[in-house]
């Protein structure tokens, strides 16, 4: 049974539906990923030694604190490197960035960005660009198995899981590889408070609503929680609700949610003013303007 099969098949057990993020949402994941795995192994595979600096504030700002953060790491990948194609810095450099237009075509026709399909496109598409991006999503995924342990829910998303389960059928929502979800839910005795944990091999997170959930629950019974402009996305394209997680102040979110939010859902009493009251501190806490862009413009 492939992925997507297993998501249709889902059928409603309780009257309510929530989709739920992982890294940097459920888990204190997302800073020590980038900071200490996709960053080093970028400079690494992609020869950036002489802009290591720039290349860390600008990988940062996209993977973590702009509204580009939680999405996939190909074309965030991209986007790393067309701003820094940007920055007077580099242009003043005379630097030659990675030429990444074999990424860019591979993304524009494919659905499910993960290694296993970029690796089968590679085949047939032998480009050397290509392969040092394999290289380099593959040595993430090996280094992150080997090295990072311990990871933590933030307080208070154990107890708001628990409390979900009691009222809500649940699945994780995730653009993270299967096998780090899996390992990550299972070391903290999470893993049994979902139904289901979709990775990036199951598609995209709005395809992961659309056939878990779309048609099997009204749309305000459903509800994707999340941390990045991207599982606002998947909410807005299937016209359900949207719980942010704001980045910064995950504990207090959740807190909040298990608290407030949950039983609005609930009694149907979520969308409107307060929801809306709640993506507007959301918006803020993710720019679209760089920090050095914001500078230029003063």
């Amino acid at each position: 049974m492939d992925y997507r099969t297993k998501l249709k098949n889902l059928q409603p057990g309780k009257d309510f539906f929530v989709g739920i993020d992982s890294d940097g949402c459920v888990f204190d994941t997302m800073e020590v990923k980038q900071k200490e795995f996709f960053i080093p192994a970028g400079i690494k595979y992609f020869d950036l030694f002489a802009i290591s600096g720039l290349v860390r504030e600008t990988w940062e700002f996209v993977n973590l604190y702009s509204v580009h953060r939680g999405v996939n790491r190909f074309p965030a990948l991209l986007k790393v490197f067309e701003l820094l194609g940007q920055r007077e810095e580099i242009k003043n450099l005379d630097y030659k960035l990675p030429d990444l237009t074999a990424l860019k075509e591979w993304i524009s026709q494919e659905n499910i960005l993960g290694n296993q399909s970029l690796r089968t496109y590679y085949k047939q598409n032998p480009e050397p660009g290509l392969k040092k991006v394999l290289d380099w999503s593959e040595s993430i995924n090996t280094e992150i198995a080997g090295w990072l342990k311990g990871v933590l829910p933030f307080d208070h998303a154990r107890s708001s899981l628990e409390k979900i389960r009691e009222q809500c059928d649940s699945i994780v929502v995730s653009q993270t590889p299967l096998e780090a979800l899996e390992r990550e839910w299972k070391q903290n005795k999470l893993d049994k408070l979902v139904r289901m944990i979709a990775g990036q091999e199951y598609g995209t997170k709005t395809e992961h609503i659309a056939l878990a959930a779309k048609n099997k629950y009204p749309d305000n019974r459903i509800l994707m929680i999340g941390d990045a402009p991207g599982d606002l996305k998947a909410a807005r394209d299937n016209n359900i609700c949207f719980y942010p997680v704001i980045p910064g102040k995950e504990a207090g979110s959740w807190d909040k949610f298990y608290n407030e939010a949950l039983e609005k859902f609930i009694r149907s009493e979520y969308r409107g003013k307060y929801e809306n009251a709640l993506l507007e501190e959301f918006s803020w806490a993710l720019p679209v303007d760089p920090p050095w862009s914001r500078k230029t413009k003063k």
